[in-house]
């Protein structure tokens, strides 16, 4: 009868900025969806947050990058920056590790916003669906952590 069917979880936007499609990131690795399709925040705050409640599946030990996998199976990689692997983790702070069960909204990790850009490195951060789902963005401009419908997945 679905009485107890669990309602799906929205996405919700997991850092704050200005919001760009995914053909905005200036490396063709994103722009070209080679990964998946996807969006973009130009980040002008360092938190990042969960997307969505999930597993880390991936959390890069230089804390530039994190991928999680909701109960659905939909997985979610988030890439904080552009090159920023190059930092070798200085100007980020993780919160979780790979294994660990996150709740949406939970504190991923924060980075130095000013230290990035003073390393010459661009804070445009993708967020990319790695399972083929199709993005649409519902919005323009500035987006907060923990915004919902910001945009739209299909698929």
């Amino acid at each position: 009868m679905g009485l107890f069917r669990r309602k799906k979880e929205e996405l919700i936007c997991p850092m704050t900025g200005s919001l760009l499609s995914i053909e905005q990131v200036p490396d063709p690795v994103f722009a070209d969806k080679v990964m998946g399709d996807g969006f973009a925040v130009d980040i002008e705050a360092g938190d990042i947050i969960a997307p969505i409640s999930g597993i880390v599946t991936a959390a890069f030990p230089t804390g530039h990058a994190f991928g999680i996998t909701n109960a659905e199976g939909m997985e979610v990689l988030i890439h904080i920056g552009i090159d920023t692997v190059t930092l070798n983790g200085h100007g980020f702070q993780v919160f979780v590790k790979q294994g660990d069960s996150v709740k949406q909204g939970k504190l991923l990790a924060r980075v130095d916003t000013d230290y990035v850009e003073a390393q010459g490195l661009s804070l445009i951060s993708p967020v990319v669906f790695t399972g083929g789902e199709s993005v649409v963005l519902l919005k323009k401009g500035g987006v907060k952590a923990g915004d919902r419908d910001v945009v739209r997945i299909i698929g």
